[in-house]
Protein backbone atom coordinates (compact mmCIF):
# COMPACT_ATOMS: atom_id res chain seq x y z
CA UNK A 1 0.00 0.00 0.00
CA UNK A 2 1.77 3.20 -1.19
CA UNK A 3 0.26 5.41 1.51
CA UNK A 4 0.66 3.10 4.51
CA UNK A 5 3.83 4.78 5.82
CA UNK A 6 2.31 8.25 5.46
CA UNK A 7 -0.89 7.18 7.22
CA UNK A 8 1.17 5.78 10.11
CA UNK A 9 3.12 9.04 10.19
CA UNK A 10 -0.07 11.12 10.40
CA UNK A 11 -1.55 8.83 13.07
CA UNK A 12 1.53 9.15 15.28
CA UNK A 13 1.58 12.94 14.84
CA UNK A 14 -2.01 12.98 16.11
CA UNK A 15 -1.14 10.66 19.03
CA UNK A 16 1.87 12.81 19.95
CA UNK A 17 -0.20 16.00 19.74
CA UNK A 18 -2.95 14.63 21.97
CA UNK A 19 -0.37 13.50 24.53
CA UNK A 20 1.24 16.94 24.40
CA UNK A 21 -2.10 18.66 24.95
CA UNK A 22 -2.64 16.52 28.05
CA UNK A 23 0.81 17.52 29.34
CA UNK A 24 0.16 21.18 28.46
CA UNK A 25 -2.62 21.39 31.05
CA UNK A 26 -0.32 20.53 33.95
CA UNK A 27 2.83 22.42 32.94
CA UNK A 28 3.47 25.88 34.46
CA UNK A 29 4.01 28.66 31.93
CA UNK A 30 7.69 29.15 32.79
CA UNK A 31 8.30 25.43 32.21
CA UNK A 32 6.62 25.60 28.78
CA UNK A 33 8.82 28.54 27.79
CA UNK A 34 12.03 26.77 28.82
CA UNK A 35 10.94 23.54 27.11
CA UNK A 36 10.26 25.53 23.93
CA UNK A 37 13.79 26.92 24.05
CA UNK A 38 15.19 23.42 24.57
CA UNK A 39 13.21 22.12 21.57
CA UNK A 40 14.48 25.01 19.43
CA UNK A 41 18.08 24.16 20.34
CA UNK A 42 17.51 20.51 19.44
CA UNK A 43 15.96 21.52 16.10
CA UNK A 44 19.00 23.72 15.37
CA UNK A 45 21.36 20.88 16.27
CA UNK A 46 19.47 18.47 13.97
CA UNK A 47 19.71 21.03 11.17
CA UNK A 48 23.46 21.53 11.67
CA UNK A 49 24.06 17.77 11.83
CA UNK A 50 22.06 17.13 8.66
CA UNK A 51 23.81 19.90 6.74
CA UNK A 52 27.28 18.74 7.78
CA UNK A 53 26.58 15.10 6.93
CA UNK A 54 25.33 16.16 3.49
CA UNK A 55 28.19 18.49 2.57
CA UNK A 56 31.30 17.21 4.38
CA UNK A 57 33.75 14.92 2.59
CA UNK A 58 36.91 13.21 3.82
CA UNK A 59 39.59 12.38 1.28
CA UNK A 60 43.34 11.98 1.54
CA UNK A 61 43.27 12.62 5.27
CA UNK A 62 41.57 16.01 4.98
CA UNK A 63 38.02 17.30 5.32
CA UNK A 64 36.38 19.15 2.47
CA UNK A 65 32.95 20.25 1.35
CA UNK A 66 30.76 19.50 -1.64
CA UNK A 67 27.65 21.01 -3.22
CA UNK A 68 28.27 24.44 -1.66
CA UNK A 69 27.54 26.19 -4.96
CA UNK A 70 24.35 24.17 -5.42
CA UNK A 71 23.26 25.14 -1.91
CA UNK A 72 23.94 28.85 -2.51
CA UNK A 73 22.08 28.87 -5.83
CA UNK A 74 19.20 26.78 -4.45
CA UNK A 75 18.74 29.00 -1.39
CA UNK A 76 18.96 32.19 -3.45
CA UNK A 77 16.71 31.24 -6.36
CA UNK A 78 14.31 29.25 -4.20
CA UNK A 79 13.85 32.14 -1.80
CA UNK A 80 13.22 34.54 -4.68
CA UNK A 81 10.47 32.24 -5.97
CA UNK A 82 9.03 31.80 -2.47
CA UNK A 83 9.03 35.56 -1.84
CA UNK A 84 7.26 36.25 -5.14
CA UNK A 85 4.57 33.68 -4.25
CA UNK A 86 4.73 34.73 -0.57
CA UNK A 87 4.24 31.19 0.74
CA UNK A 88 4.69 32.28 4.35
CA UNK A 89 1.78 34.71 4.05
CA UNK A 90 -0.49 31.99 2.67
CA UNK A 91 0.56 29.53 5.39
CA UNK A 92 -0.10 32.11 8.10
CA UNK A 93 -3.47 33.00 6.55
CA UNK A 94 -4.45 29.32 6.47
CA UNK A 95 -3.41 28.94 10.10
CA UNK A 96 -5.43 32.00 11.09
CA UNK A 97 -8.52 30.73 9.25
CA UNK A 98 -8.26 27.41 11.05
CA UNK A 99 -7.71 29.27 14.32
CA UNK A 100 -10.91 31.29 13.85
CA UNK A 101 -12.81 28.08 13.18
CA UNK A 102 -11.45 25.95 16.02
CA UNK A 103 -10.47 28.45 18.74
CA UNK A 104 -12.92 30.54 20.76
CA UNK A 105 -12.97 34.23 19.73
CA UNK A 106 -10.89 36.46 21.99
CA UNK A 107 -8.86 33.60 23.41
CA UNK A 108 -5.09 34.03 23.24
CA UNK A 109 -3.75 31.29 21.02
CA UNK A 110 -0.59 30.03 19.38
CA UNK A 111 -2.67 27.89 17.03
CA UNK A 112 -1.33 29.34 13.77
CA UNK A 113 2.27 29.33 15.02
CA UNK A 114 1.98 25.68 16.09
CA UNK A 115 0.42 24.62 12.81
CA UNK A 116 2.98 26.39 10.60
CA UNK A 117 6.02 25.44 12.72
CA UNK A 118 5.07 21.76 12.88
CA UNK A 119 4.18 21.64 9.16
CA UNK A 120 7.56 23.04 8.17
CA UNK A 121 9.44 20.81 10.60
CA UNK A 122 7.71 17.60 9.48
CA UNK A 123 7.93 18.30 5.74
CA UNK A 124 11.32 19.86 4.98
CA UNK A 125 13.55 16.94 5.98
CA UNK A 126 15.00 14.43 3.54
CA UNK A 127 13.28 11.54 5.35
CA UNK A 128 9.91 12.80 4.11
CA UNK A 129 11.02 12.64 0.48
CA UNK A 130 13.11 9.45 0.61
CA UNK A 131 10.62 7.63 2.84
CA UNK A 132 7.58 8.54 0.78
CA UNK A 133 9.42 7.56 -2.42
CA UNK A 134 10.42 4.18 -0.94
CA UNK A 135 6.88 3.52 0.25
CA UNK A 136 5.31 4.46 -3.08
CA UNK A 137 7.66 2.53 -5.37
CA UNK A 138 8.87 -0.44 -3.35
CA UNK A 139 6.22 -0.67 -0.64
CA UNK A 140 8.93 -0.23 2.01
CA UNK A 141 7.90 2.12 4.81
CA UNK A 142 10.84 1.57 7.19
CA UNK A 143 12.14 5.13 6.73
CA UNK A 144 8.67 6.63 7.28
CA UNK A 145 8.20 4.44 10.37
CA UNK A 146 11.39 5.88 11.87
CA UNK A 147 10.27 9.39 10.86
CA UNK A 148 6.85 8.74 12.41
CA UNK A 149 8.38 7.99 15.81
CA UNK A 150 10.53 11.14 15.64
CA UNK A 151 7.53 13.24 14.54
CA UNK A 152 5.40 11.76 17.34
CA UNK A 153 7.90 12.88 19.98
CA UNK A 154 8.31 16.27 18.28
CA UNK A 155 4.51 16.72 18.10
CA UNK A 156 4.22 15.90 21.81
CA UNK A 157 6.78 18.53 22.76
CA UNK A 158 5.53 21.19 20.30
CA UNK A 159 1.87 20.78 21.25
CA UNK A 160 2.73 20.98 24.96
CA UNK A 161 3.88 24.55 24.28
CA UNK A 162 2.12 25.68 21.08
CA UNK A 163 -1.19 23.87 21.45
CA UNK A 164 -3.63 22.09 19.15
CA UNK A 165 -2.46 23.79 15.95
CA UNK A 166 0.26 21.13 15.75
CA UNK A 167 -2.47 18.55 15.10
CA UNK A 168 -3.31 20.11 11.73
CA UNK A 169 0.22 19.58 10.44
CA UNK A 170 -0.85 15.95 9.94
CA UNK A 171 -3.01 17.12 7.02
CA UNK A 172 0.00 18.78 5.34
CA UNK A 173 2.09 15.64 5.87
CA UNK A 174 -0.67 13.51 4.34
CA UNK A 175 -0.89 15.70 1.24
CA UNK A 176 2.87 16.23 0.82
CA UNK A 177 4.16 12.72 1.47
CA UNK A 178 1.10 11.14 -0.09
CA UNK A 179 1.67 13.01 -3.35
CA UNK A 180 5.33 11.90 -3.45
CA UNK A 181 4.34 8.28 -2.79
CA UNK A 182 1.62 8.22 -5.45
CA UNK A 183 3.83 9.96 -8.02
CA UNK A 184 6.93 8.01 -7.02
CA UNK A 185 7.23 6.00 -10.25
CA UNK A 186 7.25 9.21 -12.29
CA UNK A 187 9.61 11.29 -10.15
CA UNK A 188 12.12 8.61 -9.09
CA UNK A 189 14.32 9.05 -12.24
CA UNK A 190 14.89 12.67 -11.24
CA UNK A 191 15.76 11.90 -7.61
CA UNK A 192 19.27 10.49 -7.92
CA UNK A 193 21.45 9.97 -4.83
CA UNK A 194 23.26 13.23 -5.61
CA UNK A 195 20.02 15.20 -5.93
CA UNK A 196 18.60 13.72 -2.71
CA UNK A 197 21.83 14.61 -0.90
CA UNK A 198 21.59 18.19 -2.17
CA UNK A 199 17.93 18.40 -1.14
CA UNK A 200 18.90 17.10 2.30
CA UNK A 201 21.62 19.77 2.52
CA UNK A 202 19.16 22.58 1.78
CA UNK A 203 16.41 21.05 3.94
CA UNK A 204 18.77 20.82 6.92
CA UNK A 205 19.58 24.52 6.58
CA UNK A 206 15.86 25.29 6.68
CA UNK A 207 15.47 23.11 9.79
CA UNK A 208 18.24 25.15 11.43
CA UNK A 209 16.36 28.32 10.42
CA UNK A 210 13.20 26.97 12.07
CA UNK A 211 15.14 26.63 15.33
CA UNK A 212 16.36 30.23 15.09
CA UNK A 213 12.79 31.36 14.46
CA UNK A 214 11.49 29.37 17.45
CA UNK A 215 14.03 31.12 19.68
CA UNK A 216 12.85 34.51 18.34
CA UNK A 217 16.43 35.36 17.40
CA UNK A 218 15.28 36.52 13.98
CA UNK A 219 11.97 36.57 12.09
CA UNK A 220 13.03 34.28 9.26
CA UNK A 221 10.40 33.57 6.60
CA UNK A 222 11.21 29.87 6.38
CA UNK A 223 8.01 29.23 4.41
CA UNK A 224 9.24 31.48 1.62
CA UNK A 225 12.42 29.42 1.42
CA UNK A 226 10.62 26.11 0.80
CA UNK A 227 11.10 26.15 -3.01
CA UNK A 228 14.86 25.97 -2.36
CA UNK A 229 14.48 22.29 -1.42
CA UNK A 230 13.33 21.43 -4.94
CA UNK A 231 15.88 23.55 -6.81
CA UNK A 232 18.44 20.69 -7.00
CA UNK A 233 15.90 18.77 -9.12
CA UNK A 234 15.65 21.74 -11.49
CA UNK A 235 19.44 22.07 -11.66
CA UNK A 236 19.78 18.36 -12.45
CA UNK A 237 17.21 18.64 -15.24
CA UNK A 238 19.04 21.62 -16.72
CA UNK A 239 22.35 19.73 -16.61
CA UNK A 240 20.78 16.75 -18.37
CA UNK A 241 19.35 19.05 -21.01
CA UNK A 242 22.73 20.73 -21.46
CA UNK A 243 24.47 17.37 -21.97
CA UNK A 244 21.86 16.36 -24.54
CA UNK A 245 22.37 19.60 -26.46
CA UNK A 246 26.16 19.37 -26.20
CA UNK A 247 26.11 15.78 -27.44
Amino acid sequence: MPLLGTLINCALIIVGTLAGLAVKKILPEHVKNTVMQAVALVVMFVGIGGALSACLTYTDGAFGTKDSLVMILAMTLGTVVGELIDIEKHLDALGERCQKRFVKPGAASTFAEGMVTATLLFCVGAMAVVGALDNGIRGNYDVLLAKSIIDCISALILSSTLGIGVLFSAVAVLLYQGAISLLGVYIEPFLTDAVISQMSFVGSILIFAIGIKMLNIAKIKVGNMLPAIFMPILFDLLMRLWHLIAA
